[in-house]
């Protein structure tokens, strides 16, 4: 048997950009991809903590260091520049490595910098 886990998060980024008239997708910062464990043209769900939405994508890796969040397409319906969202990928993990695995989680600051790097889901993310 396996199991649908998180394994990477990037928690509390801000939405930089809204890009409609794209094809669709999330462009987000390599820099953080590689920090969180994530690649180009994975699936990832996105939360959005200002308006509720949840939906889901693919990643298109942005430049490195620029910060960038943008959603893409019809995903850009969704939310707005400012917005805060929480971008989390999911691995299938065989039922004998469910309690060995550890997720990565990445706590970001309002200019999408990585304050903090987890290996658990910690009881409360915002201090």
């Amino acid at each position: 048997m396996f199991r649908t886990m998180m394994n990477g998060k990037i928690h509390r980024a801000r939405v930089t950009e809204a890009n409609l008239n794209y094809v669709g997708s999330i462009t987000i910062d390599t820099d953080i991809l590689d920090a969180v464990g994530m690649v180009a043209n994975e699936k990832v769900q996105i939360v959005n903590n200002n308006n509720g939405a949840r939906f889901e994508t693919y990643i298109i890796p942005g430049t490195r260091g620029s910060g960038v969040v943008c959603l893409n397409g019809a995903a850009a319906r969704l939310v707005q520049e400012g917005d805060v969202v929480i971008i989390i990928s999911y691995a299938l993990v065989a039922e004998d490595k469910v309690a060995s695995h550890e997720p990565k989680v990445a706590i970001m600051n309002e200019q999408n910098q990585i304050v903090e790097l987890l290996h658990a889901e910690p009881e409360r993310t915002i201090r």
